[in-house]
């Protein structure tokens, strides 16, 4: 019995080697995911020397690349069959047109790409490639060309390929080149759930970049991203945490928020973030505050949702503009966007398009003119940017109890637009340099009087309801 032996069969023998290698594979991912839990949640160890650094070899096989590129899972095993090829640092040179002063001329000039075999799979959503490279030894921290696996995996995004990553001890506050962490780069919709993995294995929410110190909840807030914002705020995301510039979350989601289209987005990341305990009058850089922001970009809601939370009207940024400033330079550009709105919740709210200290400090608002220009002459610059959009030009000048000379800027007015509004501009060049009607002054002086309250204090007034609606600046098509 003991001389009897057993025949295998060829396909037997190639399960059994299959079998082995399985084991073998999973043994090593085991080891490795011991090895990242017990970086992650045991205390610090004194950790033994490193070894020297090993010189990075590379590859510049076309074939390679393209088997890379394109997920041939059998060509990969075939070429990367241990941790020495599998760390191969992958180049490409590319020509690059390039302007050459010497010569005065563009020329040709090589250009050096540098990625790894593991990036260009977790890149490119080849999860079984990727778990093959891994497993024969591919360094899954390795910053190879100034990024990470994990930072292309997510930036894709392939949640498949970062789960994989993370099973075997990525680390998810790996710094890019740049000084980017994984979280900083989920910044498409379709990456929520990479941000939910990567906080699930201890991203850290409030790690700014290494230059900028710009936040996930930064880069959230600036693309608009409403469940991502919602995220990191559970996760206890700082909402005034600032950048290198002095720029808040919130500040970076009125600067962005500049087509209609994405007007529902941005105010609903405003809401999240003024719940959570936003400023709403932090400057940032220049001194805008996110009402300078909303109001430059012709956004009434959001201007409305920034002063129902306290912003200030009336406050200057470094060049002295104010948000009604901001709101009459917007005019022009965002005519589509009802600035009309703006400029009446602005008013509403105390605000006058000339800043009343304007002049103070030897300059004029923006560079609009000399030192010490008068408020007259401001006034009609500003007047400049909104009389090609009637609304707006009514409510500005029924802001005031005299309407100035009407040569310093109904000049601006094109010949096709008087035509199509004629009482109107008619009106205006009537009334320009006139005293006012007196139940216009007495609106005036109504308004002047509540001041920063008029948005409140008006509907409350035991007033006859016509009253009322003409102290709110309705607009009429005419100027009386």
């Amino acid at each position: 019995m003991a001389q009897e032996t057993f025949a295998f069969t060829s396909s037997a023998l190639r399960s059994l080697r299959l079998q082995r290698e399985l084991l073998e594979q999973e043994d090593r991912r085991r080891a490795l995911a011991r090895e990242w839990a017990t970086r992650r949640f045991l205390p610090a160890s004194p950790r033994p020397p490193l070894p020297p650094a090993r010189r990075p070899q590379y590859c510049r096989d076309p074939a390679v690349h393209n088997a890379l590129y394109t997920g041939d899972l059998l060509r990969i095993q075939s070429i990367f069959k241990d941790e020495i090829t599998t760390n191969l640092v992958m180049e490409m040179v590319s020509e690059e047109l390039v302007w050459s002063p010497e010569q005065g001329l563009w020329v040709l000039s090589p250009h050096r790409q540098q990625t790894s075999a593991l990036r260009i799979a977790a890149g490119r959503g080849f999860g079984d490639c990727a778990r093959h490279l891994l497993l024969r030894g591919a360094e899954v921290d390795a910053v190879v060309g100034g990024r990470a696996p994990l930072h292309d995996s997510v930036a894709a995004p392939h949640p498949d390929c970062a789960r994989l990553l993370l099973a075997f001890g990525a680390d998810p506050n790996v710094l890019s080149a740049e000084g980017a962490a994984p979280l900083h780069l989920c910044a498409a919709p379709e990456s929520l759930p990479c941000a939910e993995l990567l906080l699930a294995h201890g991203a850290r929410v409030n790690l700014g970049t290494r230059e900028r110190q710009v936040t996930a909840l930064h880069v959230a807030a600036r693309q608009g991203l409403v469940a991502h914002t919602e995220l990191y705020l559970h996760h206890g995301a700082d909402p005034a945490h600032r950048t290198h510039q002095g720029e808040t979350p919130l500040n970076a989601a009125c600067a962005a928020a500049e087509r209609p289209d994405d007007a529902e987005r941005y105010y609903r990341v405003a809401e999240l973030l003024l719940a959570a305990g936003a400023d709403p009058g932090a400057a940032g850089r220049k001194d805008h505050t996110p009402l300078h922001n909303a109001c430059a970009n012709g956004q009434p809601r959001l201007a409305r949702l920034l002063l129902h939370h306290g912003a200030d009207a009336t406050v200057p940024n470094c060049a002295g503009y104010t948000p009604m400033d901001c709101a009459l330079h917007a005019v022009e550009e965002y005519r589509h966007q009802h600035p009309e709105e703006t400029i009446a919740l602005l008013l509403g709210h105390g605000a006058g398009p000339v800043h009343p200290k304007v002049g103070t400090k030897g300059g004029a608002v923006g560079g609009l003119g000399g030192s010490r220009p008068s408020v007259t002459h401001l006034f009609r610059q500003m007047l400049k940017f909104c009389c090609r959009y009637p609304p707006a030009l009514e409510l500005v000048l029924n802001a005031y109890d005299r309407i100035p000379p009407a040569e310093g800027w109904l000049g601006a007015v094109p010949p096709e637009l008087w035509e199509e509004h004629p009482d109107f501009y008619a009106s205006v060049v009537r009334m320009a340099g006139q005293p006012r009607r007196l139940q216009h002054l007495a609106r005036c002086a109504v308004r002047r009087c509540l001041g920063t309250r008029c948005h409140a204090a008006i509907p409350k007034l035991a007033l006859p309801p016509p009253l009322r609606c003409y102290l709110q600046l309705p607009l009429e098509g005419l100027i009386s």
